[in-house]
């Protein structure tokens, strides 16, 4: 195992991690430059790799939301879309969902389709759901579609057409037609070939939307790393936690569309605890997921865009994705959130942030409105960070609302902080008590330049007794990214299967291709499952495939029972068929055990790892306001430390509030824990 580097790169932050073949781990944490991110790649890289030879450096994992922002934004690449006659207005009718305040709208407008109507083109052909030939293609449509697509200047197309997973052949030519006259095309059969022609249409339109400009952005970011001296390969973290290289990123970058969340749930999975909920709140998003047995549940359907969707559950808001994500909900709650009162003269925080530029009013970089974080510094739970923090400026900003509320600015710091806490809350609310599940016997793990600060506090509302807090926990999503393993992923729908085996065995050889492995390669796990559902029904589950026909069926109807709540029998059928292959990724430090040399290498301005602050005034309500706070480090907090406390890491901020102890955990982790007598505040 060689030297690799993981890079984050988040709506404040840009998080670089450096892993030695000792364990030992370098970070480095800047502003994100948002013009381009990869500005803010290069001086993170060019800190970690202070005084070491970058062609030691044999692996490099990126994660980005360059995918998101290019469709959040709508600042993709002008796309056509190509598919069977009489189906042409299925994009731009699209199917949308009236949520929050837009229920109440009598002159509600939808959003704009992701494919304006007039560029969206019809051929002739049919093919059967069972794979016949209804209609013959009639390739002089397909080049006439063409020639017109080329003649308004557009040169990125997606071609879906019906029921084209039963049979890809006319597809297929239609985009080799296509190919002739445009230079970025896109086939749903060479994406996500599965049934429902309107998700499969969408997937395939977001990546031939963000493809070039996820192909341009790597090939830029691997000549900027060329010039540091950085020549190794560069993987791109994808939505379901695995990695791919980036040539295959460029031509499947709708799976890279979650990509940022995924990390982190892939360092919450690595604390080695089994059940847990990851909780990442950085400066512009939190995030919450829910891992059972160190795997983290993963969805195969999730929409981008839409208003109060949680992660994208709630179908009709936004653009669906037929893409293994991993499950998670995610609000517009961070550290930079910006506080604001709102006309009816009620107290707001989000989900708009200040972000790198200019950032919470106490950077000092000409942002002048209270944020999250400037309600915690004036809370006196900060005092250090990746930058010099102001507290007289975090106190102008927070008095702009102290002022209209009629309180001090302590109470209206206070306020802010219980405020985003409680939205950040209903993100773990979305993924446990929404879902079924109790998460009062899972464990928090709380990571992120702000998670910390806020996790005691989530915590407390559902009754969760444990809070982990990760070493590193303020980049743990870069660190996150070591630990991914190289994997592809492939689908097909396919109703009627003759031979499931060998359809399966197709898919894994395909997926392995993508890998440039063989599927019989020792170092290859393949993971296999089924789409089923009872003869007669439209949807589907997706369970772990089983060559016995009764243990699956016996599967399937466990997995109905969970999810449905209801026990049924009846006719089984098979719908679709998905593989995961899995490259091995080199072996890092097991969980629990602290790397040798693991320390920080000082890339960051903040407190000593040895020094021990000493106190400093922090607000607590239990305590009636402001109370004299023990400050500590990891490497100072002793065998106990009873709230309030405060444990300072140079990332980020742990706050220890009254009824919880902090106490060293396994591999430099620090675990909070309730005392009998702590008691949850009274929710907002």
């Amino acid at each position: 195992m060689g030297f690799a580097i993981g890079v984050d790169v988040g709506g404040t932050f840009t998080d670089v991690v450096l892993r030695r073949p000792s364990g030992a781990v370098t970070v480095a944490k800047c502003l994100s430059t948002h013009d381009d991110p990869i500005a803010g790649i290069v001086t993170g890289v060019t800190r970690v790799l202070s005084g070491l030879d970058p062609a030691l450096v044999t692996r490099v994992v990126h994660a980005t939301t360059l995918a998101t922002n290019a469709v959040l934004e709508r600042r993709g690449v002008r796309v056509a879309f190509v598919t069977t006659r009489g189906f042409r207005a299925v994009v731009p009718l699209g199917r949308y969902a009236r949520v929050e305040e837009d229920r109440y709208d009598l002159r509600f407008t939808p959003p704009p389709p992701p494919v304006d109507a007039g560029d969206c083109f019809e051929v002739s052909e049919r093919i059967s759901a069972r794979g016949e030939v209804l209609t013959p293609l009639d390739e002089d449509s397909a080049r006439r579609a063409a020639a017109e697509i080329a003649r308004r200047g557009i040169r990125s197309a997606a071609v879906c057409l019906l029921h084209s997973y039963a049979d890809p052949a006319h597809e297929r030519r239609v985009a080799a037609i296509l190919r002739e006259h445009v230079p970025d095309v896109v086939a749903s059969s060479e994406i996500w070939p599965e049934i429902r022609e309107y998700e499969r249409a969408t997937t395939t339109i977001m990546s031939a939307y963000v493809g070039p400009l996820m192909a341009s952005y790597l090939s830029r970011l691997e000549d900027a790393l060329a010039a540091l001296g950085v020549r190794a390969p560069v993987h791109v973290m994808e939505s379901g936690g695995g990695v791919m290289s980036a040539r295959l990123a460029a031509r499947r970058a709708v799976a890279t569309i979650e990509s940022g969340p995924a990390a982190g749930v892939l360092a919450a999975a690595a604390t080695g605890l089994g059940d847990v909920i990851s909780f990442d709140m950085g400066g512009t998003t939190a995030k919450a997921c829910v891992v059972r047995g160190g795997r983290p549940e993963i969805t195969h359907e999730f929409h981008v865009g839409g208003k109060g969707s949680f992660g994208g559950r709630r179908a009709g808001t936004g653009v669906p994705i037929k893409t293994p994500a991993i499950d998670l909900a995610e609000v517009g709650a961070g550290g930079g959130s910006v506080a604001w009162i709102d006309a009816a003269g009620a107290l707001r925080v989000g989900p708009r942030s200040a972000g790198s530029s200019p950032g919470p009013a106490c950077y000092g970089l000409g942002g002048g409105e209270p944020t999250v974080t400037d309600a915690n510094l004036v809370l006196g739970y900060l005092a250090a960070a990746s930058i010099p923090l102001s507290p007289s400026l975090a106190g102008k900003a927070l008095d702009r609302l102290a002022e209209p509320l009629g309180v001090s600015r302590a109470e209206a710091a206070h306020a802010v902080h219980t405020i985003v806490s409680a939205a950040m809350a209903s993100a773990v609310h979305v993924v446990t008590v929404q879902r079924g599940i109790d998460p009062r016997g899972f464990a928090l793990v709380a990571f992120g330049g702000a998670g910390p600060a806020h996790a005691a506090r989530v915590a407390e509302r559902f009754g969760i007794g444990l809070v982990v807090v990760p070493e590193h926990c303020g980049v743990a999503s870069a660190a996150g990214l070591l630990t991914g393993e190289l994997s592809a992923d492939r689908v097909l729908s396919r109703l009627g299967a003759g031979d499931p085996e060998a359809v399966l065995a197709g898919l894994a050889s395909a997926a392995a291709a993508d890998l440039g492995v063989s599927p019989d390669d020792p170092r290859v796990r393949v993971e296999r499952s089924v789409d089923a559902r009872f003869a007669g029904q439209s949807h589907d589950l997706t369970v772990a495939w089983e060559p016995s026909r009764d243990r699956l069926e016996s599967r399937f109807f466990a997995r109905y029972a969970q999810v449905y709540g209801i026990e049924q029998r009846g006719e089984v059928e098979l719908v679709g068929y998905r593989v995961r292959v899995t490259l091995a990724a080199p072996p890092g430090p097991s969980p629990g055990e602290p790397p040798p040399g693991a320390a920080p290498a000082g890339a960051l301005s903040g407190p000593s790892a040895g020094t021990a602050p000493g106190t400093r005034p922090a607000y607590f309500p239990e305590l009636g306001g402001y109370a004299e706070t023990p400050v500590r480090t990891r490497a100072t907090l002793g065998a106990a430390l009873d709230g309030p406390a405060i444990v300072e890491d140079a990332e980020s901020t742990i706050v220890v509030p009254p009824g919880w102890t902090a106490r060293p955990g396994p591999g430099r982790a620090v675990h909070l824990t309730r005392t009998p007598s702590g008691k949850a505040p009274r929710d907002v």
